[in-house]
């Protein structure tokens, strides 16, 4: 979905027509949203479950020297998850509608959501080169 919302929905949304925008923003990108965010949640929970069962879990987020890479990624990945709940997330609600705000504070919030996304984009690389 990362992907989608930054590769698809982003450089899609302008050519669609005023008319169906609102089937994307109310209908669609909601449900998108929700299953984005629940994603991050269970990837990040997986991840860390794996590890423990592993038994590296420690060993990946101090950064030992034979855990370093792997531990990198985990840290990658938690920085994702908190930048898709606690700004993505925020943000969205706002730039679509599903709060109250006034289209000054939508716009600001449109391009919060899309430069985090973004940095989330360019962080998945190294995350998943270091998983």
């Amino acid at each position: 979905l990362l992907y989608y919302f930054n590769f698809v929905q982003f450089l899609t949304m302008p050519a669609v027509p005023a008319e169906l925008k609102p089937g994307v923003t109310k209908h669609i990108a909601p449900v998108a949203l929700y299953y984005f965010r629940w994603g991050a949640v269970l990837t990040l929970v997986s991840g860390l479950l794996l590890a423990w069962s592993y038994g590296y879990l420690h060993q990946a987020f101090t950064l030992q020297p034979d855990f370093r890479l792997i531990g990198i990624g985990m840290y990658l990945a938690l920085i994702m998850a908190f930048n898709v709940w606690f700004i993505i997330w925020p943000n969205q609600k706002r730039a679509l509608g599903m709060v109250e705000a006034d289209d000054a504070t939508k716009a600001a919030s449109a391009f919060r959501a899309m430069v985090t996304s973004r940095i989330n984009t360019i962080l998945s690389i190294p995350m998943l080169l270091a998983m």
